[in-house]
This record gives C-alpha cells, structure tokens and sequence, in this order.
C-alpha cells in the first residue's frame, strides 16, 4: 500500500507518495506556490482565497496522476495549517476570504471580559482569550457586518469539497483555542465566549474516522477511489512527528514561513495534562498525544523579507558574505515583524533594529534579525524544559533552516549545551502526517547529524542507516 501526503500549508499546497514504510517515492511530488493577501499598509491583514486554494490541491493531484504516482494509494494523509477560520452562509459557500494565523486584524467586542478564569481557561484549551483563535475571530467576523450560518477551518472546506463530509480533527480543533485538550470535546466556555453553539462550529472526528472521495472526484481520480482519507494533523504537530521528536526527551524547532519549538507527550484521552506554563500553548497531536511549545510570526518570511529589501545576494553568495559575522556580536533585533503570536499582543509592524551605526553592513543588519529568532526561541525552550525537569535534546529543522548554513550554526551556538541534530528533510510534515495515519507515529525514521557535520544520515527504527 502507498500513502498520499498532503501538506496544506500557508505559502504552498503539496503532494507526495511515500510507501508504507514513509519513504518517499522518487519524482512523486507535485507544488503549487500560494500567495497570501497581505496588506502593504501593516494593517494586518493576511488572508487565502479558499477556492483558489483548493484549486491548486486539485492541480497537484491531478500532475501526480498524470504521471502515474497515485497508483496503489490506500491511504491519504493531511499536515494542514492551523488557527484558520472561513465564515459560511446556510448553503455552506464563503462569505469572505480565509482569515488565517498570521491576521492580527481581529480584535474582541467592545465591553467583552473573556474567559471567567483565564488560568483555567489557558490549563483546558491550551490557549488563550487572543486574536489568534477563534473565541476572538467568530464576534470580530460578525462585528464585520457578516452573518455566517456556521464557521469552518481551511482544511475541513477542502476536505469537505472533496469528500463530501470533513469532520474536524482534534488536532485542527485545539488550534481553534475552543477545544477541551482532556475531555477532546468543544469547551462550553470556549463557545459561549465565541457566541456560538456546537450546530455553527464543525463535528469533531470520532476516534478512527475515514473519510472517501465524492463520486465525481473519485471519477477525476480513479486511483483514489477506494482511498481511505485519514484526519488532519497540525501542521507543527506532524513536522515534530517527522522530525522524530516524538517524546518528552527530544524538541523540534522548525523555521518554515513562521518558527516554532515544540515538545510531544503522551496523553490519552481523559489523562489529567501536566501544568502548563503560561507563556506556552498546548495542542492535540492526535487521540493519544499533545505537543507543547511557542511560535513566532518570524521564520524563513523574514529571511526572505530581509534579503530581498536589504538587496543580498541568494544561495553560496549570500553565505560567503556572512562568513565574517560571528552571530550574536553585533547588530541586534526584534524580529516581530509580523507582530506577536499568543500569548502576546504586539501588533504587525513591532521589528526593531538596534545598535547600529554608519559603518553596519547590510549583511550584519541581515545577522542581527536572524539571531534575533535564535534568542527567541531558546527563550521559550528553557520555559518548555521546566515543563519536564530536564534538559531537552534539540532537532533543528525546516526549509530556511536548511537553505542557510550560517543561520543553522547562529541556532546550534544558541542552543549549546544541548545535543542538536539537524533534518534536511523539508517535507517533514507530509512525513509526519503519513506516520500518524499509519499508526506509527512513536517510532518515525529520524535523520541526525552531530554539530559541525553537514551531512545527514537516514536513521531508521530499528538503528539501520
């Protein structure tokens, strides 16, 4: 049996064949680049077309078929961005575009007071009473002067499209900030605070739901038909899966568009969650895990912004040019372009630059915003080891982390003493998911490199490289 991955990401729509055993199939993948509506005027705004977006997933399938990879696919598996939310009329069409995580628009009603206990609140949903989710999004969207029927994410109108029903994952639903992360069910807070009932929010999956193909589809796509298509998993959930940080012993930080570190834990449903800090969130993996940790508006968007607007060169060039600079030594940042992510409330347009002067080169000012992510992150690392008694192993991993060497050692300086490997993978996330949905989860193939190595070696479960 081959597994299809899909990763329903923020700047891009793919899809890979792996085989059962998650690796991949050579030249089986299809890419579709997706450009976010971002307002030039740092308003905030940052939304997606939902049907352009499914239209590009249609036409990455559709090239793999075409080139005959979607042979023997028995399962279909899902990394998808969490924290989206889409309104929707009574005939479920969008009443406006997808208001994704990076929008920091939405903002609470006049008068409103939030959550009765908010320390309670944060213990139960892992989140907070933030323009980040959907107890802020849902009145903001009506204050709009919409009046949806029921809301959805982004990858239940996808799925939904295609399968015809999409219940809502538990792993996309704690990314709404409504989900009680013990009982996995909505939290009756959580609703009354959006203004909603349990009819105008999607239908939770039950344990070992699958979904098939609508007739029509499955006629684009015979290759499919009989495919079983499994529940979304979090974005940042499945990239620390693939990653092969799949317990307490072992954190991810990934820079993809935005940052994130993040530490899985085993927590069936019912289990009474360890404490959670309040600086860190807390979301479902799946029925049987939890990921903790912290994100940031800042990743590989601000490596591209910085580049292009501080007119550097790409690729070998860029790196030879940041030869010379020690990370951390000089220029010094605030990376928060984008503005904060929970618990914070910065808007966009927070990015500083300090302790510069006429002689700082470009390329130092370009340091100084990257090392400005490291310091960030390894705050909040040192918050989540509290969390275990203990210090973590680290494995660094995403695409801005593989295109830039120098950044890699900025990450690896930052992180010492700990053991830090690194995975070039960067479709970690489609491999992630892909194990979830096998049921494999607590033993992924990992990759690792010691400090200084550049290479990276394949190591399987049961230690073969």
């Amino acid at each position: 049996m081959n597994v299809l991955a899909l990763d329903l990401g923020t700047s891009s729509v793919r899809a890979m064949v792996f085989d059962d055993r998650v690796r991949a199939h050579p030249g089986a993948l299809a890419r579709r680049g997706f450009d976010l509506s971002i307002a030039a005027d740092d308003s905030g705004t940052a939304t997606l077309d939902a049907d352009e977006y499914l239209a590009a997933l249609c036409a990455c399938l559709d090239e793999l078929a075409e080139a005959g990879h979607l042979d023997e696919i028995g399962l279909v598996a899902a990394s998808a961005q969490w924290h989206s939310v889409l309104p929707l009329d009574g005939a479920g069409r969008p009443l406006g575009p997808v208001v994704t995580w990076l929008d920091t628009r939405p903002t609470p009603p006049e008068g409103a007071t939030g959550p009765l206990d908010p320390e309670a609140f944060h213990q139960r949903t892992g989140a907070w009473w933030h323009r980040f989710y959907w107890t802020v999004k849902l009145p903001w969207l009506r204050d709009l002067g919409l009046a949806p029927a029921r809301y959805t994410g982004l990858v239940e109108y996808i799925l939904a499209d295609l399968l015809g029903e999409a219940p809502m994952s538990v792993s996309q639903a704690s990314g709404t900030g409504m989900l009680d992360l013990a009982a996995m069910e909505w939290d009756p807070e959580a609703l009354e605070i959006a203004g909603v009932g349990t009819g105008q929010v999607p239908t939770l999956a039950p344990l070992g739901w699958h979904g098939r193909l609508r007739p029509e589809y499955a006629r684009r796509w015979p290759q499919l038909a009989d495919a079983r298509w499994s529940p979304a998993v979090g974005d940042g959930a499945a990239s620390n899966i693939g990653s092969g940080c799949v317990d307490e012993t072992r954190a991810a930080v990934t820079v993809g568009t935005s940052a994130a570190v993040r530490l899985v834990q085993q927590a069936p449903r019912g289990v009474t969650l360890p404490p959670l800090p309040h600086r860190l969130w807390r979301y479902r993996v799946d029925d049987h895990r939890v990921v903790t940790g912290a994100a940031y508006s800042a990743g590989g968007n601000l490596f591209a912004w910085a580049r292009r607007e501080l007119r550097l060169p790409e690729g070998d060039a860029l790196e030879e040019t940041l030869a010379g600079i020690a990370p951390f030594s000089g220029a010094l940042a605030d990376p928060r372009l984008g503005g904060d992510r929970p618990p914070g409330t910065a808007p966009a347009g927070s990015g500083e630059l300090r302790r510069i002067g006429f002689g700082t080169t470009a390329t130092e000012m370009f340091a100084g915003l990257m090392a400005g992510v490291c310091t960030m992150v390894v705050a909040d690392l040192e918050v989540l080891e509290s969390t275990v008694d203990h210090r973590v192993a680290v494995t660094l991993g995403g695409g801005a982390i593989a295109a830039s060497p120098w950044w890699r050692r900025a990450f690896e300086l930052a992180l010492t003493p700990r053991e830090v490997a690194h995975v070039d993978d960067p479709e970690v996330g489609c491999s992630g998911a892909a194990l979830v949905a096998l049921g494999r989860a607590d033993q992924p193939t990992r990759v690792t490199r010691p400090l200084g190595d550049l290479s990276a070696r394949m190591i399987q479960p049961d230690g073969r490289v």
